[in-house]
């Protein structure tokens, strides 16, 4: 089972970098080149413990669908999501994020399955992993742009129980 880890440096508040890796909009925003849609679950907004969202993108060439739910959730500490539908035989994000003096350290933990066996492992060999790793990096460069700048408050709602 491919392991994919991101270390991701964001000179933002904690929160506000928790926050947006939650946010629907960032997502689709980063992902742009996908053409991804929400197309099930939660639509907009922070995703929080619970909930799920339906995905569909153009990924290798091929329109997909991918619904994950959120499994577990610490505020400005935690987040993971799982698929529960989609093309990987299992798929599970961890977000990790800590603090170092003015500083945010955010640790992306991705670990799947591919389907089809020996075919699958092939396949992440051959190219699925630096494919997946590189989705990864490009959503982490967004989330770091919008946090570093004022462009956050573009995302996320400013109230008290955010910032």
């Amino acid at each position: 089972m491919p392991r994919i880890i991101v270390f991701t440096k964001i000179k933002a508040e904690i929160s506000v970098v928790f926050n947006l890796s939650r946010s629907i909009e960032l997502h689709l925003i980063s992902s742009k080149e996908n053409n991804e849609k929400v197309i099930g679950g939660r639509r907009n907004g922070l995703i929080k413990l619970g909930e799920t969202v339906t995905w569909r993108a153009k990924h290798l060439g091929i329109y997909q669908n991918l619904t994950s739910k959120i499994i577990g959730c610490e505020t400005d500490a935690y987040f993971a999501d799982e698929m529960i539908s989609g093309a990987f035989k299992s798929f599970k994000h961890e977000h990790y994020f800590f603090k170092r003096s003015k500083e945010t350290f955010q640790v992306d933990i991705l670990e799947y399955e591919s389907p089809f066996g020996v075919l699958g492992r092939l396949v992440d060999f051959l190219f699925l992993k630096n494919y997946m790793t590189r989705f990864l990096k490009r959503r982490n460069r967004a989330i770091k742009e919008y946090a570093e700048s004022e462009k956050w408050k573009e995302i996320i709602k400013i109230n008290k129980s955010i910032i």
